[in-house]
């Protein structure tokens, strides 16, 4: 029972070495054309809002931010390297990304 605990003791304090890891790697990327640096592990909606951009317009103009955070709003679409409708949501940010969010 005791090794039990130990070994899980052990995977949480890995787990939070890893985390830290993470958020000290800086990723760039452009959104809509404006430079942008997040933590690595960051996805590509909150980059987007980090940028101080919408996520869309809608079909009457409005800016358009994510909603749900998981998918299925599809709030948070855009073109991601060239290819449109991806979820930004559901992305996470890589070196050298380029975005269109609206």
């Amino acid at each position: 029972m005791i090794s039990a605990i130990r070994a899980a003791i052990a995977a949480i304090q890995a787990a939070s070495v890893r985390e830290k890891m993470l958020a000290d790697r800086k990723i760039s990327l452009t959104v809509n054309g404006k430079p942008v640096e997040v933590a690595a592990g960051t996805s590509v909606a909150a980059a987007v809002m980090m940028a101080g951009e919408p996520s869309r317009f809608s079909v009457t103009g409005e800016a358009r931010a994510p909603l749900c955070g998981m998918g299925i709003c599809m709030e948070c679409r855009m073109t991601v390297d060239g290819v449109p409708q991806r979820r930004g949501c559901q992305l996470l940010c890589a070196d050298g990304m380029e975005v269109q969010s609206s």
